[in-house]
């Protein structure tokens, strides 16, 4: 096991009561046995062999420095700090009697007067504490990884379960929503027939009211083109409505209004609704002021066969000698029509028509029955229909979620669904594993996407140790933003730190259970010499 290891997790590898083993300054332990005073050195590099009284005489003599690893003659040359009690390492020869302490031992300082203190022990002690308390991190996130670990595979075990349960009750369910549908088309059809002869049955009543409608504004206006009331309209009287000029010069002739009569003298009531009317009520303005709604009287709905032309002079003077009883009768019933319309029965139809007002009937009850049964098979497809796509939806996120790769036991599952946040000086960093990465201002504004989840972007050799978060939201002429997460051993799960060093590439710190290793063994016997 590396010595490195062993400071992980074994922080007495360096810190027991050490004795310093004599060897040429600068040179480390390992190397000790190149540099035997009674024998000539050879350069580490191998191309030359000096004096040993070369060695260490501030003058380079190897290219590779390694003839003065204890002054800073060589600009290439290394210093091995050997540090005593604490952790030996190398510091450039550039830095030897430079006046600045740089190894703990003070050993770098030997020729320069600077007055050094041997901190070595002290530092020592304190990384041990501090690895201690790494290692009781590391033990502890550990346990806590095992109790993930066995919760993930329960887990596991009842999505499986319940994915196992929704794919029966889907397929139930399929089955009746299609059975309700074969119900819901075949109580559509008699209603779509029924509703197509109520429909027809009111399209036929609705045109003979507008033929009579039609007929009716045709006397009226037969009457007021009568000017000397001898039952005839004469081509003098049509000239006193220019409006019915073809040609729209403004004026209409004795020769036009010849044309308009087709080509007679004088029309009679007959012809001038088959061959006059026709060619001028889109055009004619009447010279009576028409009448409000309400004052028009309201005649019961008939599909029967209107009266002939031969008939409308006989139904002149009925027309203009109306009773007030029979007006006040037909009011009555308009208003009961008008009270009808406002509270129609539900299924039933009440909208006005587009082109003139009138609503459609209500359906008989025959039809509205046939209705009826026909919106309660479609609510009770609709129904299950629904109930079969929120089925689809909760297997849909089931086999999304257990698709995931949670790591080789699934221990960082726990972390799906959940979100954690950081809050800085002016931010507030929201990340939720396995889904997004956001940032927003603690001083309002909108939510800014920092990535949405990747994959695993580790090493091979440690793959879960960084998540990667990409396609956010695009910087100002620059890359979509994306976030590294950087995962490292701690009982809690929390983001410790969220930072930019790149524009548009973030980098978090993230503290969870899920990625703490094995400790290895305690050593029994920590090393004492350097």
């Amino acid at each position: 096991m590396s010595c490195l290891q062993l400071a992980l997790f074994l922080p007495l590898c360096f810190w027991a009561a050490a004795v310093e083993i004599q060897r040429p300054r600068g040179v480390p332990l390992y190397n000790r046995h190149f540099y035997e005073e009674a024998k000539p050195f050879t350069c580490l590099d191998g191309s030359r062999t000096i004096a040993f009284d070369r060695v260490n005489d501030d003058y380079c003599d190897c290219k590779d420095g390694s003839d003065e690893p204890g002054t800073s003659a060589c600009p290439n040359g290394n210093f091995h700090c050997s540090n005593a009690g604490y952790r030996e390492h190398f510091i450039p020869s550039s830095r030897v009697n430079d006046g600045i302490c740089d190894c703990c031992d003070t050993t770098d300082e030997y020729n320069s007067g600077a007055v050094c203190e041997n901190t070595c022990r002290e530092m020592g002690r304190r990384e041990k504490e501090s690895l201690q308390k790494m290692a009781e991190v590391t033990r502890e996130g550990f346990l806590l990884k095992q109790q993930l670990i066995d919760e993930a595979k329960k887990g596991q075990e009842e999505k499986q379960r319940k994915l196992g349960e929704l794919q029966d009750s889907r397929a139930g369910r399929e089955e009746q929503v299609e059975s309700l549908r074969s119900v819901k088309e075949a109580a559509e059809l008699p209603e779509k027939e029924a509703k197509e002869q109520h429909l027809k049955a009111w399209e036929e009543q609705k045109a003979a009211l507008d033929r009579e409608k039609d007929k009716a504004r045709m006397v009226e206006v037969f009457l007021e083109l009568d000017d000397d009331a001898d039952g005839v309209i004469s081509a003098s009287e049509l000239q006193t409505h220019p409006e019915l000029d073809p040609d729209s010069d403004g004026t209409l002739s004795d020769t036009e209004a010849q044309e308009l009569l087709g080509g007679a003298g004088k029309v009679d009531t007959a012809a001038f609704q088959s061959s006059v009317w026709k060619n001028i009520k889109d055009k004619y303005h009447s010279e009576v002021q028409p009448p409000t709604p309400s004052s028009i009287p309201a005649e019961p709905l008939d599909t029967t066969d209107p009266p002939h032309d031969s008939d409308l002079d006989s139904h002149y003077p009925e027309e203009e000698e109306g009773g007030e009883e029979e007006d006040e009768e037909e009011d009555e019933e308009d208003d009961d029509r008008e009270d009808d319309d406002k509270s129609p029965p539900i299924g039933r139809p009440s909208d006005k028509t587009e082109d003139d007002g009138e609503a459609m009937p209500p359906y008989d009850d025959e039809t509205q029955a046939l209705i009826d049964a026909a919106q309660k098979a479609r609510s009770e497809f609709e129904d299950a229909e629904k109930a079969l796509r929120e089925v689809e939806d909760q297997i849909k996120s089931l086999e999304k979620e257990i698709s995931f790769d949670f790591g080789p036991s699934a221990e960082f599952s726990y972390l799906y669904s959940q979100c954690y946040e950081l809050t800085t000086n002016e931010y507030i960093y929201r990340l939720c594993p396995f889904n997004r990465v956001s940032q927003k201002s603690k001083f309002g504004g909108s939510e800014t996407n920092l990535g949405s989840w990747g994959s695993w972007f580790g090493p091979e050799d440690d793959k879960y140790s960084i998540m990667k978060y990409e396609h956010g939201t695009g910087c100002w002429q620059g890359p979509s933003r994306s976030t590294t997460v950087k995962l490292s051993c701690g009982k809690d799960t929390t983001v410790v730190s969220a930072t930019e060093p790149s524009r548009c590439e973030y980098l978090m710190e993230f503290t969870t259970p899920a990625i703490c290793k094995e400790p290895p063994p305690s050593d029994p016997s920590p090393h004492d010499e350097f």
